[in-house]
């Protein structure tokens, strides 16, 4: 199983970038999938956003109404569209994959990428 992120990259605060997780040996869509981060000199944190197997999406507050995850099932691949990023927003950012969304939500999963690093800086 293994997950690979991409999309990572240096923006200016305000701006977009979108992140992939592409998944091979297992199909995305029977697992969720959940993104965690982990800032500069800072202990890793929590799910900040998941999508379960049937799609449904859920967020945290520091991310909600400025993330937003999708999916390409056909190319087992998962989206998370980031808008209006802030320089609090640079981290290192892995996605993470679990048989069970209630684990995802509580921040436990079995699989997680190598991460990707986004930094939001003028």
């Amino acid at each position: 199983v293994q997950l690979v992120e991409s999309g990572g990259g240096l923006v200016q605060p305000g701006g977009s970038l979108r992140l992939s997780c592409t998944a091979s040996e297992f199909s995305l869509d029977d697992y969720a999938i959940g993104w965690i981060r982990q800032a500069p000199g800072k202990e890793r944190e929590g799910v900040i956003c998941f999508i379960n197997y049937d799609g449904d999406t859920d967020y945290t507050d520091s991310v909600k109404g400025r993330f937003t995850l999708s999916r390409d099932i056909a190319k087992n691949t998962i989206y998370l569209q980031m808008n209006n990023l802030r320089p609090e927003d640079t981290a290192l950012y892995y996605c993470v994959a679990d048989l069970f969304w209630e684990r995802v939500r509580r921040s436990q999963y079995d699989y997680r990428g190598q991460g990707t690093q986004v930094t939001v800086s003028s």
